[in-house]
């Protein structure tokens, strides 16, 4: 026998169809809603919603990359890519985020957003700088990437950033070369410790390594009995940060040897003492 069902059943039973045909649609798809029929600005702002309230970017990155795909001449599209950007940032998927600010720049190289597009760029490899022990080719793709954003737009909020982290991302590979010259000194290989002090001393002057990599120059070359350039590391050392505890450390190990801080012989250190000390740079 036939069963007839009534108007108000088969609506209850099409509105739980469609309520967990769309429940199934979004779990299918990552918990996200299909957008197909939405305006760019209504994915937009849900994109925006999910970055806010959501602690896992990646839905959010999936709202703004399909206005690209269905708005993809609007201006939606072109804010959408540079929160593409942000979004992959935030989740720490900084590949993703350098090709999606790269893009933002290619195709917007005259927009407001580029220089933060250009700092998001940057922030993607300084964000990936580990500690000093690792590889530190990141760290000069970072500093690259940082002066590109300080010489193009040196009149933004992102080059006073992108200034401060320069610093902060030099100063990590003068502190890379000090833990390799300290390495070496250890075990006594007093030659190729005083490589990597040099590098520090001539390159790295305005980092943070300076002193220390001075009196390691006194140590290794009091080993080598080079005592003309150990007394020249010393006074340049004492010239400069005659308040540091390595000066006084510096200071005891000549003193231990009957010697001061003093500008001796013709080497490296004495055309650094001539600059640093007293001005002659020629």
């Amino acid at each position: 026998m036939v069963r007839f069902v009534s108007s108000k059943s088969l609506i209850a039973l099409i509105v739980a169809g469609s309520v967990l045909a769309g429940c199934a649609g979004r779990e299918a798809n990552g918990g996200r809603l299909p957008v197909d029929n939405f305006t760019a600005e209504e994915i937009y702002k849900r994109g925006e919603y999910e970055l806010e309230n959501n602690r896992k970017p990646d839905n959010a990155v999936y709202y703004f990359s399909e206005i690209e795909r269905l708005y993809p001449y609007s201006q939606w599209a072109k804010r959408a890519l540079i929160m593409q950007a942000y979004g992959y940032h935030q989740a720490k998927n900084y590949e993703e985020a350098r090709g999606a600010a790269q893009r933002f720049i290619d195709t917007y190289p005259g927009d407001d957003d580029a220089a933060y597009a250009k700092y998001l760029l940057a922030l993607s490899y300084y964000d990936q700088i580990d500690e000093v022990g690792r590889d530190q080719g990141l760290t000069f793709q970072a500093l690259q990437a940082l002066r590109e954003v300080i010489e193009e737009y040196p009149d933004t909020e992102y080059a006073r950033s992108s200034i401060l982290k320069f610093d902060l991302a030099f100063d990590h590979l003068a502190g890379k070369e000090m833990e390799i010259g300290r390495y070496y000194l250890k075990r006594g290989h007093y030659t190729a410790a005083i490589n990597r002090f040099r590098v520090v001393v001539e390159d790295f002057q305005t980092t943070t390594h300076t002193p220390e990599a001075l009196m390691r120059l006194t140590e290794s070359y009091l080993a080598l009995g080079l005592t003309d350039e150990a007394q020249t590391a010393g006074a340049i050392l004492g010239h400069n940060f005659q308040s540091s505890p390595f000066y006084q450390d510096a200071y005891n190990q000549l003193r231990g040897r009957g010697l001061e801080p003093a500008a001796r012989g013709s080497s490296w250190l004495t055309n650094v003492y001539r600059q640093v000390v007293q001005g002659k740079w020629l």
